[in-house]
């Protein structure tokens, strides 16, 4: 890799399989409305196989937001592990074709490339059932050092934490990130993520973390105080935070400044996948590319109205063109 990037994004590759229902369908097969059920290789392929007409894309946290950032103009690359089996493959043609560098091989030991079945409610909640197959078994030296030294932030998602090699996956992009001044950003992901892993991720938070992003409830999580006691908190711990709240819009902060941004939803909310991670997407892809902290958190706010409009977390409209007509709105 000796191309510039703005962002390497480190996280679970995996494929997004998904489908609508109702809660009915939900309730019949023991599944938590709006949570991130794990699911065994049995479990997903019984689920899949009762679907209605499932919809696949490669996805992931990580890889939704390369693909956000890619989408706004902005250059990005992405490192997660997959098999050497159709899916591993359809992943990776997947996501070189939206424009994303993605340099690993697929592993020819190990298990299964990762999916996720993503069901949409008509209330446009969805409920991920996740196998996590090769994910497990991502490793440190799967981190290129090659692709860190080209990026400018180097993005990690808090779902990551959760694998058994998690801390010292974390470790090596933090000493990767020292060695060639590379900024690190942190998702925390999930409240249960940030519970699980609370003093590791407080710690790596202080230690090492640059830009932070995270819902209400994962803020709260981490530091175990409500509503802005969790905002000031980290504020005082990290320089540069972002927490999403939602139709409530988000705040955006750097030291003192410090703003609120409205939601910008483009008509009715479809299905929330991805608002997160184009929302990271946008906010990254402005911080690189000579944008403020607030014009920052416009252009996330318009990438996330974006995707929550249509199924999938992959835009459908030209994101850079809303982008640009947003800022001079």
């Amino acid at each position: 890799m000796s191309a510039k990037l703005n962002v390497l994004t480190v996280g679970n590759a995996i494929v997004d399989i998904f489908a609508r229902c109702d809660d009915a369908f939900l309730d019949h097969q023991g599944i938590g409305k709006s949570m991130m059920n794990l699911v065994d290789a049995d479990r997903s392929a019984t689920l899949y196989a009762a679907l209605d007409a499932p919809q696949e894309i490669s996805g992931g946290s990580a890889a939704n937001t390369a693909v956000g950032i890619v989408a706004l103009g902005g250059s990005a690359g992405f490192t997660g592990r997959v098999h050497d089996d159709t899916l591993g493959h359809s992943f990776i043609t997947d996501i070189r074709a939206a424009g994303v560098h993605f340099g690993a091989r697929p592993q020819v030991d190990g298990a299964p490339t990762a999916s996720s079945i993503i069901l949409v409610t008509p209330d446009a909640s969805r409920s991920m059932n996740t196998y996590l197959g090769a994910c497990i078994e991502f490793q440190p030296d799967d981190i290129s050092e090659q692709d860190v030294a080209a990026a400018d932030i180097i993005y990690l998602e808090g779902y990551l934490f959760d694998a058994p090699a998690g801390p010292d996956i974390f470790q090596r992009a933090a000493t990767l990130a020292e060695r060639h001044d590379t900024r690190i950003s942190l998702s925390l992901s999930d409240p249960w993520c940030a519970e699980r892993h609370r003093d590791a991720l407080s710690t790596f938070c202080r230690d090492h973390v640059d830009i932070l992003f995270a819902n209400e409830e994962e803020a709260t999580s981490l530091c175990q105080l409500d509503g802005n006691a969790a905002r000031d908190a980290l504020c005082a711990d990290i320089a540069e935070v972002v927490i999403t709240r939602g139709a409530e819009g988000a705040f955006v902060a750097r030291g003192d400044d410090r703003h609120e941004v409205d939601a910008m939803p483009l008509g009715a909310v479809t299905d929330t996948t991805g608002a997160g991670d184009l929302f990271a997407a946008g906010y990254l892809f402005g911080r690189t590319n000579g944008y403020g902290v607030r014009e920052s958190g416009v252009i996330a706010s318009i990438a996330a109205g974006e995707v929550i409009s249509h199924i999938g977390a992959r835009p459908d409209q030209n994101l850079a063109a809303l982008a640009d007509a947003g800022l001079v709105g």
